[in-house]
Parts: structure tokens; C-alpha cells; sequence
């Protein structure tokens, strides 16, 4: 174990314990096309899902105690004076009305990568990335305006899911840059560190912690969806042209078969007119490849569990304690209905394998998501889903039942 990662002095950071995600209601932009790099007015899609206050008091009572906030920084840090000013007191508004609910917020900064011009790669791809003085400037603004709040209740993550590799020297010198300014003009507020690749597992078990305790009080986070053939199959944001036609994964791997996975990407591909024959037939070869890899190996909970626990063994090697250690994001996308009829109960049981992982090493966690199609409520009916409640070992609210 590695002495002295917190000092003894340092306050404890914020405490969590069960999280939701809240993408999209600071994100989906309405952006203009290059050599544009302004926004409209307003920024964000008016059509897009954001909670009520009921929503968020429901929430609170099915025993969520917290929300993972992404905020876009895009049209922030587009915005002029005025219309910056205007966007920050939205966000004031919705942190508040959260703190009401009961629950506490962690903002996270989640440049969006789809964007031409305010992306993940101009911010902070790499040291003097050219947007980076005004990403700095954003995280700088948001944690003096997180700890003018309820710096006790609140944290802010500063950037979701670095795209540098593993252990990246250019990663550690970015987040110390952005967690230095954060920690400069809010003392008090709870921070947040990830490691690089994604912030998945391997990058955060490759991340020194000692040289970050001087930003105590601190979080540490890091993504899971392994394995992702089943928590992506079908997801239309994936560039691998293996997931564009799988569904029918099942989960765990023992609860089906090969050739009946197969068959019912077979019939999705019959379905795709936005694919030439060659194309189905290149991407099939890949994707049968890669399911018979995936039944090969048969991924079940102990699979999940033996994940989770390396970052268990990364904390203790540290001195940091599991509740200071945030699983973020994990989840499942719903495949379609009419390939696979079993899948709900699939993903109820591999969302409730992975949050049980989480808790028996001690991490809080926050599911993605509450809208889309990973979605813990409908977007139109505003109805939990019972069965990923139930997974999510939660109460479903009485209105629900």
C-alpha cells in the first residue's frame, strides 16, 4: 500500500452511493456545420428529454441519492458574455432544483465528440490543444459557480472519458492542469480524477494517485460496459461495422447460443437497405467472428466481477478507500424487439450482475442512463422501467406500480 495518498488534514470528499446519469438535458446541441462554430438560440434541442421536478423527486424516493450531471461545454464556451451568463444561471437552476429533490449532483464536463469544432480532440486531445484555454476557462467557471452553491453537496468531474492512452505523460499533465484550477478558486468543492483510454478500467489501474493528493478532497472514476457486444449490440454511434446488426447477445453467454445469435443478425442484415451486399457480407464475417470469440469465452458475473475487483486491488494498493472510488457510467442498450424477444431480460440481469460486482467491492455507482435507449424511464410515458429498477436493487415508485 502506497502511505500518504490523502493528507491527513484533507476533508472527506463527498459521499455517494447509488447514481443515475442525466444526459441529454445539458447536451444535445444544436451546432452549426463547418466553417461554422457557433450555436443556435438556445444551444440545446428543445425537444430533448430533461427531468421535472417530479421526476427527480421520484428519483429520490425509488432510493437514488445522487445525479451524474453531463454538461456539454460546447456552446458555453461558444457563447458571448451575455449569453454565457444566461447558460450558467440555467445550470445554476438545474442544480438547484436537484439539491431540492434531495440528491446530490456530480457535474461532469462531457465534450461532445460528434461536434466538428468543440470536441474532445481540440480541448484536450493533447498539451496545447488549441481549445484548451477556453475548456480550462469553463471548468474554472463552473467549479467557482458549484462552490457559491453547496460545495458539501456537490463534485465536478472535469472531463469525461480522455481519449489518450493508457498511462499517457500527456493525460497526467492536462488533468493536473484542470484539477489545479478547479481546486484554485473552489477550495472546499469535491474533485473528481479519472484515468486515461476512455476511463475505463485499465486507465484508471494505470493512473498514479500520490502525486493528485494535494487536490483533496477527491474522487476517483472510471466506465464500465464490458463486455461490449452485449451492453452495445445494435448501438448506431459505433464506428465497428460489428454492431450495426448484432442483437439476440444474450446474457450471461450460457443463456443462448452462437447459431441463434447468428440467425437473428442474419435477419437484421435482410433488413438493412443502407448497406451494399458487400458490405453485409464483410461485416458478417467480422461479427460471426467476433460471437463465436464471445461464446467461446462465456462471460458471466464471475467475468464482470474479476474486472471490478483489479480496481478494488488498485485502491487498496493506494490507501483510497472503495466509497471514494465512482463507478460512473455502466449500462445496456435495449436491442430491437423484433429480432430477440428475451432481451429485457438479458440486460436486467447483466445490469444487475455489474451493479452487484460494484457494491461488493464497495464503489458507489451511476447508471447510465435515465432517458435514450439505455434508459432507466420512458422519455414519453415518463415510466421507470421496473425490471432495471429491481436491477438496480431500488424501489419502484408507488405511481409506477
Amino acid at each position: 500500500m502506497t502511505a500518504g495518498f490523502v493528507p491527513s488534514a484533507a476533508p472527506a470528499p463527498l459521499r455517494l452511493t447509488r447514481g443515475i446519469n442525466t444526459w441529454p438535458w445539458f447536451s444535445l446541441t444544436r451546432e452549426f456545420p463547418a466553417p461554422h462554430t457557433d450555436y443556435g438560440t438556445p444551444p440545446f434541442q428543445e425537444g430533448r428529454p430533461v427531468p421535472t421536478g417530479r421526476d427527480l423527486a421520484r428519483l429520490r424516493a425509488a432510493g437514488f441519492d445522487f445525479l451524474r450531471l453531463p454538461v456539454d461545454p460546447g456552446p458555453f464556451a461558444a457563447a458571448g458574455p451575455e449569453e454565457r451568463g444566461r447558460l450558467m444561471a440555467e445550470l445554476k437552476v438545474a442544480v438547484e432544483a436537484a439539491l431540492r429533490a434531495d440528491l446530490a449532483v456530480l457535474v461532469n464536463v462531457q465534450a461532445n465528440g460528434a461536434t466538428h469544432h468543440w470536441n474532445p480532440q481540440n480541448y484536450y486531445g493533447e498539451p496545447g490543444a488549441p481549445l484548451f484555454p477556453a475548456y480550462r476557462r469553463f471548468v474554472s467557471d463552473l467549479a467557482r459557480l458549484l462552490e457559491g452553491i453547496a460545495p458539501e453537496r456537490l463534485a465536478l468531474e472535469p472531463v469525461n472519458e480522455p481519449p489518450q492512452a493508457c498511462g499517457a505523460a500527456s493525460w497526467l499533465t492536462i488533468q493536473d492542469d484542470l484539477l489545479g484550477e478547479a481546486r484554485r478558486v473552489a477550495p472546499r468543492l469535491t474533485l473528481v480524477a479519472c484515468g486515461a483510454c476512455g476511463s475505463m478500467v485499465t486507465g484508471l489501474t494505470a493512473l498514479d494517485p500520490v502525486p493528485l493528493a494535494r487536490f483533496a478532497p477527491l474522487l476517483f472514476t472510471f466506465h464500465y460496459y464490458e463486455p461490449y457486444l452485449f451492453s452495445h449490440q445494435g448501438a448506431p454511434w459505433m464506428r465497428e461495422p460489428v454492431y450495426r446488426a448484432l442483437n439476440a447477445v444474450p446474457w450471461p453467454a450460457s443463456a443462448g447460443s452462437l447459431e441463434t445469435t447468428l440467425a437473428a443478425v442474419r435477419a437484421r442484415m435482410a433488413g438493412d437497405t443502407g448497406l451494399s451486399a458487400e458490405a453485409k457480407r464483410e461485416a458478417y464475417a467480422l461479427t460471426e467472428a467476433k460471437l463465436a470469440e464471445y461464446f467461446a469465452a462465456q462471460p458471466n458475473k464471475g467475468y464482470l466481477a474479476r474486472h471490478l475487483a483489479t480496481v478494488g486491488e488498485w485502491g487498496r494498493r493506494h490507501g483510497i478507500a472503495p466509497r471514494n472510488i465512482v463507478l460512473g457510467e455502466f449500462g445496456a442498450l435495449r436491442s430491437d424487439a423484433r429480432y430477440v424477444a428475451s432481451h429485457a431480460e438479458d440486460r436486467a440481469r447483466y445490469v444487475r450482475d455489474v451493479r452487484e460486482a460494484a457494491e461488493a467491492e464497495g464503489f458507489p455507482w451511476a447508471f447510465w442512463n435515465l432517458f435514450d435507449g439505455m434508459g432507466l424511464m420512458d422519455d414519453a410515458t415518463r415510466r421507470f422501467d421496473p425490471a432495471i429498477v429491481t436491477a438496480l436493487g431500488l424501489r419502484v415508485p408507488t405511481d409506477d406500480r
